[in-house]
């Protein structure tokens, strides 16, 4: 069944250290295009996000907005950097003693100085907390999935049912096309006797040869054999599990170079009316493709 390429979902999950939340969005591309937004303790399983994702998506664009909240309730660590405490206050104690201030240099104008205390990274435990987040990721894949999949059953219906008009108008196309011999002999017969008065007495056997030159030239005999084939493998790739949006697409412009010989070769007027239906049940159809996997 095929998939469509836009949809949404959502996932969140806590665990006993760690909650995470997942927001997956993916648009219509011509190749996969993975964006990451991760928090900055997470940029070290960008890989691992998107090989999990590729396991499901084979085309489009998927924005992954991710946040992830410590739980541990750790304490959070400062730590002192005594040399340039030490350096700053022999600054302030030289400047003092330069300029005769008695005020001795206090704790705050120590403290003052950027970076003399300052956080301590906590340590970093992306392997233990990558469970919680790797449960909450297939949540939400799985559930985009879901939503493509759905998508992309009315997708297919619309397809199919386009297609099978274009397979009763390529049989119509088929009738209206029989009997060009007949049709061109009859016609030469009837310019030949309008334009001489019926003067000329009509060679019929020159007649029939020009007929049949006519014929072979507007016979559509092969592009109505291969539009038909065409058709038959739309169908089968319509319902296969594999990617389907760029097979479509190659046979959709497979299907419109057949119509467009079919409607120069012919000069009929039913065959040219019923060659701007299809084409315009194809531009439907091509709509829809852009939007399938």
């Amino acid at each position: 069944m095929i998939k469509s390429m836009t949809a949404y979902a959502r996932a969140e999950s806590t665990g006993e250290i760690v909650s995470a939340s997942v927001e997956i969005r993916s648009y219509n591309s011509r190749f996969l295009d993975i964006v990451l937004r991760l928090p900055p303790n997470c940029n070290v399983m960008e890989e691992k996000i998107k090989n999990r994702l590729k396991e499901t998506v084979n085309r489009g664009r998927i924005d992954i907005n991710m946040q992830v909240k410590e739980l541990s309730g750790n304490t959070v660590a400062y730590e002192v950097d005594a040399n340039r405490a030490a350096a700053y206050y022999q600054a302030l104690s030289d400047l003092k003693q330069l300029l005769k201030i008695e005020t001795p240099v206090s704790i705050e104008q120590l403290i003052g100085l950027k970076d003399v205390i300052k956080p301590v990274e906590p340590e970093d435990d992306t392997a233990s907390n990558w469970p919680y987040i790797d449960e909450c990721l297939c949540r939400a894949i799985a559930d985009l999935d879901g939503m493509r999949l759905k998508e992309g059953e009315y997708i297919a219906r619309d397809i199919i049912q386009r297609i099978d008009a274009i397979s009763r108008h390529l049989m119509e196309i088929k009738e209206e096309s029989s009997g060009l011999l007949d049709l061109y002999r009859d016609r030469l017969r009837e310019r030949i006797a309008s334009l001489t008065h019926g003067i000329v007495e009509i060679d019929t056997g020159r007649v029939a040869q020009e007929a049949a030159i006519l014929a072979e030239r507007s016979d559509i005999t092969e592009e109505i054999v291969r539009a038909a084939s065409h058709i038959d493998q739309f169908r089968t790739i319509v319902k296969s599990e594999e990617s389907a949006g760029r097979k479509l697409n190659f046979l959709l412009q497979e299907l419109n170079r057949e119509f467009n010989t079919i409607g120069s070769k012919t000069d009929k007027s039913a065959v040219a009316h019923l060659v701007v239906d299809v084409k315009s049940e194809l531009e439907k159809i091509r709509e829809q493709v852009q939007n399938v996997e």
